[in-house]
């Protein structure tokens, strides 16, 4: 199995190339040129040396072994866990008899799996260490990334009602019009129902937040405290239905009338307001035109 890919180690190797042969001239010359003022032009071109060549090679060891701190900064939390238990595992052999470990074996192990409380807020964390790693194999295996192959820095997760919420700081190459049409493919990746990504700062676009969807909590049923107060000994004829309020219906309603007085002519009844409530609109007093004169 392949821990490093060889197109990161090859970048690897020249990116410590290029860190040495920086770092050596740059501090060699800013260091000769302050021991020229105290000593001769021609040792302090031999001290800058001196002082530039082993912090040159200060940077080549750190920027090639760079791979592997990353890898281990993925797998941080998984180590200082197994170091854990590992360390209390000892320790407890060394101070109590096997039936005794056992015992506190099985409880340590069997009370949180049992208390449904402890057993879901332990499933959510692991989530959360499983997701991180599904989130770098997408970004290895299917994401466009830049030439020298550096995958973005996967940095939080922590769990959600619906599932999990992941930070991640992307490299140069990448952005989020690059992922918003993969988010299917990392649903998939990620053993969940969808995924959703958005930015999570206004400052930096590289700043990004994944949501991983795992089941809907709006469509739960959720019990009601109103059941509890209707006496179930109640007859259902004397139970008050439940009705859900509508709209008014204008149509049936009568719309009230005033009387216009007149002069000369016998008062007439007009309603004041149509059906839906708006004032009808008022008669044309003009005459109006006879159209065959116009034909």
């Amino acid at each position: 199995m392949t821990v490093i890919e060889a197109k990161v180690h090859r970048s690897s190797a020249r990116n410590a190339r290029l860190a040495f042969i920086l770092t050596a001239v740059i501090v060699g010359l800013l260091s000769a040129v302050v021991a020229a003022s105290s000593i001769h032009p021609i040792l302090a071109l031999f001290t800058g040396a001196l002082i530039g060549v082993p912090l040159g090679g200060l940077a080549w060891l750190l920027v090639r072994v760079w791979p592997v701190l990353r890898l281990l900064w993925w797998w941080t939390p998984e180590i200082g866990i197994t170091s854990f238990l590992g360390i209390c595992w000892v320790q407890l052999v060394n101070h109590t008899s096997t039936p005794v470990t056992l015992i506190v074996v099985a409880l340590v192990v069997g009370v949180p799996a049992a208390v449904p409380v402890s057993r879901r807020f332990l499933v959510a964390w692991t989530w959360c260490l499983v997701v991180r790693h599904r989130l770098r194999v997408c970004f290895a295996q299917f994401i466009i990334a830049n030439q020298s192959g550096s995958l973005p820095l996967i940095l939080w997760a922590k769990p959600t009602p619906v599932g999990e919420r992941v930070w991640v700081y992307l490299r140069p190459g990448l952005s989020l019009a690059d992922l918003e049409g993969r988010l299917d493919r990392i649903a998939v990746a990620c053993h969940a129902s969808t995924a959703l990504v958005e930015r999570a700062s206004d400052r930096n676009a590289a700043y990004l937040r994944f949501d991983i969807k795992r089941r809907e909590v709006l469509t739960a049923q959720v019990g009601s405290p109103l059941v509890d107060v209707i006496d179930p000994d109640t007859p259902a004829t004397e139970r008050i239905p439940a009705t859900v309020p509508t709209a008014l219906d204008l149509p049936d309603i009568d719309a009230p009338t005033v009387t216009l007085p007149t002069q000369g002519k016998p008062a007439v009844k007009k309603p004041a307001t149509t059906a839906n409530g708006s004032k009808p609109a008022a008669a044309s007093s003009a005459v109006e035109d006879d159209v065959s004169d116009w034909i």
